[in-house]
């Protein structure tokens, strides 16, 4: 009977573990190995039963604390076998009363069945068939119920709600953070100067560096028909989409392409940047609102956002939306190639980043080669 009783707590405390209850597998687990040790009883050797015991009432004491703040049929669990224990402590000094043994077995088995009967079934049927009881006391967390709302909206990224949401905030003239395919950038409509004033005061960007444009498709530029020799446009198409941008000449065909308004803010008064970026959400994010003036996301002269909880945290308070993406692609931002005089002596590396600049270099050359 003993081997038994061990055997069904040994059972029970492994069922409970993968249930992912740790406190009331170890509940049943100590209580196995307390019947398993009363094997000892048998092969005569009271003095290492007495010991373990003493042992099994500080643990179980533990557990007695412990379990007052799972449920009720845990605690009476805990408490039974602690008492339970007594016993087979008295029973080695040839003191316990009949009476009190028996009494004490009938109770920790009736707690036993009604909570391995309750457990199962509330396991089986995924509700509170029959009722564990409250615990006794909770634990305060330190910390709050509710984490505080973000400063701004923070849609997912891979929702279309999401993306709509950001297209929207655009559309009508804010700021707001999202992904590349490099790093987080801030991005405002190119029909609305005023949000790409507003740009420059969010990231504190001397007026004197120039914001770059994004597109969604090299297609978007062959329809406004700008001045480009079939050199630059085949070097393009090499390099479009990914995280390469390239200066070209300014002129009106930037109306065309869908920058109204923001012309005179973006780029400078003779050249801007334009990239096609390597990132499907970021693609139809710029389908649903038109070219989108770009700047990396970070306060000037500090790291590039590689997370859009670096955005927020760091200028969530000044924007009126961020599109969530996790991780993004790079840790650096795209490289910069000035194109204004490809025909004439080539291209120049103005920054180095992602791509590097042998890499771009081995582009053109083949490009101009064929």
């Amino acid at each position: 009977l003993i081997l038994i009783g061990g055997f069904v707590q040994l059972l029970a405390g492994f069922l409970v573990f993968r249930k992912y209850d740790h406190l009331g597998g170890a509940a049943f687990l100590t209580f196995s190995a307390l019947w398993s040790h009363l094997v000892t009883i048998g092969a005569g050797n009271s003095e290492g039963f007495t010991a373990g015991s003493i042992a099994f009432l500080v643990l179980n004491a533990f557990l007695i604390i412990l379990a007052s703040s799972f449920n009720v049929v845990l605690l009476c669990m805990t408490l039974a076998m602690e008492l339970l224990t007594i016993c087979f402590l008295l029973f080695t000094l040839e003191n316990l009363p009949l009476p009190f043994e028996i009494v004490m077995l009938s109770i920790f088995s009736i707690i036993c069945f009604y909570g391995a009967t309750a457990s199962l079934a509330n396991s089986m049927f995924g509700k509170d068939l029959m009722m564990m009881g409250p615990p006794l006391f909770t634990a305060e967390s330190s910390k709050k119920d509710t984490e505080d709302p973000p400063p701004c909206i923070c849609p997912k990224s891979h929702c279309t709600s999401g993306l709509r949401t950001i297209a929207d905030l655009l559309n009508t003239g804010a700021v707001c953070g999202v992904p590349t395919d490099t790093v987080y950038a801030l991005a405002a409509s190119c029909k609305h100067p005023q949000a790409i004033e507003k740009v420059y005061r969010i990231k504190d960007r001397p007026q004197e560096k120039p914001i770059c444009i994004f597109i969604s498709n090299l297609d978007q530029l062959r329809a406004a028909a700008p001045p480009i020799s079939p050199l630059l446009w085949e070097f393009m198409e090499n390099v479009y989409p990914g995280g390469i941008g390239c200066i070209i000449k300014k002129g009106e065909w930037l109306k065309k392409l869908g920058v109204g308004a923001g012309y005179s803010r973006v780029g400078t008064q003779d050249s801007i940047m334009i990239r096609v970026p390597d990132l499907t959400v970021l693609v139809h994010l710029i389908d649903m609102t038109g070219p989108l003036a770009i700047t990396s996301a970070n306060p000037s002269g500090e790291v590039d956002s590689t997370h859009h909880d670096m955005v927020i945290s760091r200028l969530g308070h000044k924007l009126e939306g961020v599109l969530c993406d996790g991780e993004s692609d790079e840790v650096v931002a795209s490289t910069v190639v000035n194109c204004t005089k490809i025909d004439e002596s080539g291209i120049t590396i103005v920054r180095e980043g992602c791509i590097p600049a042998g890499k771009v270099m081995q582009i053109f050359e083949n490009v101009k080669n064929r």
